[in-house]
């Protein structure tokens, strides 16, 4: 077979190892086991013959694995088939893996020294003790690329390989000066397909333990406000919290929230009032605050009573209406005219005091 087909062919079909998804190397010892031809140098006076080979090996690391491997091939000789020929050894050999992110199958190179031991029979013709007998064994180099399928995680891989190995023989049979063979050393060209074969269960890497959590990811007091930046660290609950962490006072200003004589209709300037007070809410969400709905001093008790409810439910209504929780707000109370903030007494019109037909809200924490 021509040697320069046969490496084109092995080569553009090396792609075919390509089968499995996961990692080229692994942890695990492993078998091996090949199968190729051994196209033989043509100094050898001998044909090509399939040859078999079986080792052991490990990677290293992620890039190189070492593989101890015996081999063994029984060629013919050109001359007379009926003379044995065989040839076996052993040779440990180094496997650089060129890995690449995502990809399921590496390229490699690979360099191996090893020992070759050539039992061979030769025409001795005149001679009576013919056929003669040869048995030396000899130093092996071997280098050569192949590409190997994932392994990590896998039950096999493929490895495909075309390699030259140099063969330290230079005895030279009295087989006659037509068979000179009278060389340092021969030079065969090895092309195998094989599998590797993990020992033991898939290795399954551990996943990295969760990273301790930091001051930033942890809150206490439950104040909504990371211990990193809490110079507060013991918050009571319902307290109102500013972004350091700290209780801060909270005051609702609602002067300017007043009622016509005898309404609880909301005036428009009241209503811009309320709406700055809904920010407040919104700005810190534990406050909680009581609706209060107070009169002048004009009209009696019951009756004052009575209007002052209508002027609380009237605020509460509108805080609700627009987003604060009822579960913020205690009431809508109405305290009539016992709270005044103007004495005017009962005579008319000195009673009616604007500052006291009013509502407020008063910070329960």
């Amino acid at each position: 077979m021509n040697k320069k087909l046969l490496c084109a062919a092995l080569l553009g079909g090396l792609s075919l190892a390509q089968v499995a998804n996961a990692q080229v190397a692994d942890d695990r010892w492993y078998l091996t086991g090949a199968a190729g031809m051994n196209i033989q140098d043509n100094d050898r006076g001998t044909r090509n013959a399939p040859f078999g080979s079986l080792g052991v090996g490990k990677f290293l690391n992620d890039n190189w694995s070492l593989d101890g491997e015996l081999n063994y091939q029984n060629p013919n000789n050109d001359d007379n088939q009926d003379l044995n020929w065989s040839q076996y050894g052993i040779s440990f050999d180094a496997r650089r893996f060129f890995n690449a992110e995502g990809r399921n199958w590496a390229p490699y190179i690979l360099m191996g020294l090893g020992y070759q031991q050539s039992e061979e029979e030769f025409d001795n013709f005149p001679s009576t003790d013919s056929p003669g007998e040869r048995s030396e064994g000899n130093v092996a180099a071997k280098v050569g690329v192949g590409i190997q399928s994932a392994l990590a995680g896998k039950r096999a891989a493929i490895r495909t390989e075309l390699a030259y190995r140099a063969d330290y023989d230079h005895g030279t049979p009295d087989a006659g000066p037509e068979a000179d063979r009278d060389e340092s050393w021969f030079g065969d060209l090895l092309a195998s397909v094989g599998v590797v074969i993990p020992l033991g269960p898939p290795v399954v890497a551990a996943p990295p333990p969760a990273p301790a959590p930091s001051c930033a990811d942890l809150d206490d007091d439950g104040d909504g406000v990371n211990n990193c930046d809490d110079k507060c660290p013991d918050s009571q609950a319902g307290q109102t919290i500013g972004p350091d962490g700290c209780p801060v006072p909270v005051s609702i200003d609602l002067k300017g929230v007043n009622f016509d004589f005898d309404k609880a209709v909301l005036r428009p300037d009241a209503i811009s009032i309320l709406n700055e007070a809904i920010e407040i809410f919104k700005r810190y969400p534990e406050l909680r605050a009581e609706v209060a709905g107070h009169t002048d001093q004009c009209g009696s008790d019951e009756y004052n009573q009575k209007l002052s409810e209508r002027r609380a439910r009237a605020v509460y209504d509108h805080l609700t209406s627009n987003g604060i929780d009822a579960a913020r707000l205690t009431g809508p109370n109405g305290y009539g005219e016992s709270r005044p903030l103007e004495d005017m007494g009962q005579t008319f019109p000195g009673c009616k005091s604007e500052k006291n037909r009013r509502t407020e809200l008063n910070v329960q924490n």
